[in-house]
């Protein structure tokens, strides 16, 4: 058996075009573009890349970015300040904060002042806490994505028993609460778990969020399960001085028992930009009051 490949790259590029496609209509009944604000904080290579593709494709989506970088030695107070300004201004819809930020800023504070409804990261309090009980609110884009591709694959979820391995706030937590919104039977696994291969076996859909390379084995898969791998670690490669990327699944092994898994990387990887890109189409028609059919993005 050879697991079918999960092509979130694909995915994504669909999904961009959608939002592309419902901004001229949006720009029309209001006259101006949706917003979205990133603030990067620092010099962290990483986070450029990631500020860089996100402006890119802001850009390609037809809405307006508006980038705020502050140096490394900006305090707390300054960020804050910045976050206020964007809370206030009404061409921004979406604001996002790059993270890490650096180690004397107080990140939940920096997150709880971001206005709930400009959140189109999906961290604040307050959007946890409407997931968590049902709500209409804005869902973290990596669990977002991972349940988009899990629904293209499955159609509908109901009954089927999923566990997610790894409890952050960012992927794992909510990732749990949109997956028993699908009337799955959810178990929530981490480090802590008891005789974890026997419960990841268990699974009819595994999502893999733990940051440790290929720590799921191919034995630990059900035969035909449907596998989404979060992990993104670099590790060394072939070559010495060169590394490569790996996930949180060993892909070979899984691949060859599951009946479909994402590939890392092109598989998770490309959903969050693009569902940061709809949640911002999205939050700049509700802060509009103008209508937006969310199932057809």
């Amino acid at each position: 058996m050879s697991a079918d490949i999960i092509d979130g790259k694909a995915y994504a590029a669909g999904l961009r075009e959608r939002v592309a496609g419902l901004v001229p209509a949006f720009r029309a009944a209001t006259g101006r573009a949706p917003g979205l604000a990133v603030v990067l904080v620092g010099e962290d290579p990483a986070s450029q890349v990631y500020v860089r593709s996100k402006h890119k494709a802001t850009v390609e989506a037809g809405m307006e970015s508006f980038e705020h970088r502050l140096p490394a030695t900006a305090s707390q107070d300054e960020l804050l300040a910045t976050v206020e300004r964007l809370n206030a201004d009404d061409r921004v819809d979406g604001i996002l904060v790059q993270l890490p930020l650096p180690p004397h800023i107080d990140e939940k504070r920096v997150i709880a002042t971001i206005d709930p409804d400009k959140d189109v990261d999906g961290f604040h309090v307050v959007n946890a806490g409407r997931l968590a009980v049902g709500e209409e609110g804005y869902v973290p884009c990596t669990p977002l994505g991972c349940l988009m591709l899990l629904k293209d694959r499955l159609g509908d979820l109901s009954g089927l028993e999923a566990v997610v391995i790894g409890r952050s706030n960012i992927v794992g937590k909510p990732m749990a609460a949109l997956l028993l919104a699908e009337n799955c039977t959810v178990t929530l696994a981490h480090s802590r778990t008891r005789d974890l291969a026997g419960v990841v076996r268990r699974a009819d859909i595994v999502v893999a969020a733990v940051g440790r390379p290929e720590m799921v084995r191919g034995d630990w898969i059900r035969p035909g399960a449907t596998v989404i791998d979060v992990g993104i670690n670099r590790v060394p490669g072939a070559e010495p001085g060169k590394t490569r990327l790996v996930g949180d699944v060993a892909t070979a092994e899984a691949a060859a028992v599951a009946g479909a898994i994402t590939p890392v990387p092109g598989g998770v990887g490309p959903m969050t930009i693009a569902v940061l890109l709809r949640n911002t189409l999205v939050a700049a028609h509700r802060r509009a009051g103008v209508p937006l059919a969310t199932d057809a993005i």
